[in-house]
């Protein structure tokens, strides 16, 4: 209830930057310049929707990282757009069973993945807080866990990258939706499109 009444009073703030757009989270940096959509869209679709050559995780494994990461850097916004993409990923492939094992991971817990998915969890928060406090026995533990080297690249890019979303959505403090169901409607988008297509205008979240 508590993290439910921190999330009413961020939606409530006003930015404390400047002449931003008009736009919630993520997108007051994307629509800054045409060349920070592009890159930063970009990112996005690379370390969680394109092919990454040798990687197993599944898209929304992808996203349960960023949505991790930003749960851990406090980031309401990353962290609840990020959760519903990750939803909409499972609910699209038939995996509603799993649901659940997304407010787990909210609250920085990871009882109900693989003990794959849950080496790769643990790589992705460490980095999240410090990149130093990696070691090589959590990368060790990883790949006795079955993850291959690709995929705990994957987990350091995708925490290093959702650091910096969540300081820049965190640092303007922009816009940040009351609760999380205002992403569903993005979420089927994302879900299908990713996130450079014509068809969204977000990253993470929705216009």
């Amino acid at each position: 209830m508590a993290r439910d009444d921190e999330r009413v009073r961020r939606s409530e703030e006003e930015p404390i930057v400047g002449s931003l757009p008009d736009a919630p989270g993520i997108l007051a940096a994307i629509r800054l310049t045409p060349g920070l959509g592009i890159h930063l869209r970009g990112l996005a679709d690379e370390l969680l929707v394109n092919p990454f050559p040798g990687a197993t995780l599944e898209r929304a494994e992808r996203e349960m990282l960023a949505t991790a990461v930003s749960a851990g850097n406090d980031c309401f916004y990353c962290m609840d757009s990020h959760g519903a993409f990750a939803s909409a990923l499972l609910e699209r492939d038939g995996e509603e069973h799993r649901l659940g094992v997304i407010d787990t991971i909210k609250i920085g817990e990871s009882d109900g993945v693989n003990e794959k998915m849950a080496a790769l969890l643990h790589i992705a928060r460490t980095v999240g807080r410090d990149g130093r406090s990696l070691g090589s026995e959590d990368v060790d533990a990883a790949r006795a866990a079955g993850a291959s080297d690709a995929d705990v690249q994957l987990a350091v890019l995708i925490a290093a990258a959702f650091s910096m979303y969540n300081r820049m959505v965190d640092g303007f403090r922009a816009k940040t939706p009351p609760t999380p169901e205002a992403y569903r409607g993005r979420a089927a988008e994302i879900a299908e499109h990713g996130y450079s297509a014509p068809q969204v205008a977000s990253v993470p979240g929705r216009s």
